[in-house]
């Protein structure tokens, strides 16, 4: 129970990975808030657990944001542990990318992340810490093909930590980014039919084809991603502070 007492809030926090790391920080004794788009997933996924909390939240919307942070910080506390998970992944060929659908990714992938980081710090003290983490992606630390806006989303989200990290040096809060490979989660899962037609393969091939992004060759699996997330907010990661953590089987 190492979070006790603390209000976590965790975008994106229905499914995938955020649903991972509400349920983890839930069991470690944190209240958490887990925001979202649908409310049917997240009512779904607090009637497991107690002590989750879910909140319909739309990252785009910035009121809609700064509302809601702050209300749930009136019902739970300053956020101590911030996760900025929520996140869309699409791609296309550079020289097709439309502005519109650049801006769609950057709103959701980059505004997104400022906006809970903003919001959330917002309900801090000076002296009361926290840690404010992103998940961001392998595509933060290396380019991708055909994912432009999405690679130079995951980037910007890095030069985000990195740039609070030195602004907020001496207060007791890190900020690091989670930068995980092809995980297996229903985004990736819903890649495969497309996958399957356009090189003629099965599912497994499909999987197989995916899962060569990470260096040894396997999907991973939620709990990987985290673990190392609950490293990050412990007591022993305090001075853990601007850094990227790569999981994708071997050196990025």
């Amino acid at each position: 129970m190492e979070h006790a007492g603390k209000h976590a809030l965790v975008t994106g926090g229905g499914t995938g990975i955020g649903k991972g790391i509400a349920v983890a920080l839930a069991q470690a004794g944190a209240e958490v808030t887990i925001t979202g788009r649908r409310a049917d997933v997240l009512e779904e996924l607090a009637a497991t657990q107690e002590r989750l909390h879910p909140m319909v939240m739309d990252i785009d919307d910035e009121q809609a944001v700064r509302d809601g942070i702050e209300a749930a910080a009136e019902q739970r506390g300053p956020v101590q542990i911030c996760i900025a998970n929520a996140g869309i992944a699409e791609g296309g060929p550079f020289e097709t990318t439309s502005l519109a659908a650049w801006r769609k990714i950057m709103t959701t992938n980059l505004d997104g992340v400022f906006l809970t980081f903003q919001a959330a710090m917002s309900t801090l003290k000076p002296e009361d810490p926290a840690r404010m983490i992103v998940v961001s992606s392998i595509a933060g630390v290396r380019g991708l093909k055909n994912a432009i806006p999405y690679t130079v989303s995951k980037h910007g989200v890095i030069g985000l930590i990195r740039g609070l990290s030195e602004e907020f040096m001496r207060r007791p809060i890190t900020f690091n980014a989670l930068c995980p490979g092809y995980v297996d989660t229903a985004i990736v899962r819903n890649q495969l039919p497309g996958l399957m037609k356009r090189f003629g393969v099965d599912e497994q091939g499909a999987i197989d084809a995916i899962a060569k992004g990470n260096r040894h060759r396997k999907l991973l699996e939620v709990d990987e991603t985290t673990t190392a997330l609950m490293w990050l907010c412990s007591e022993g990661a305090r001075s853990i502070n601007g850094q990227t953590i790569e999981i994708s089987g071997g050196q990025v």
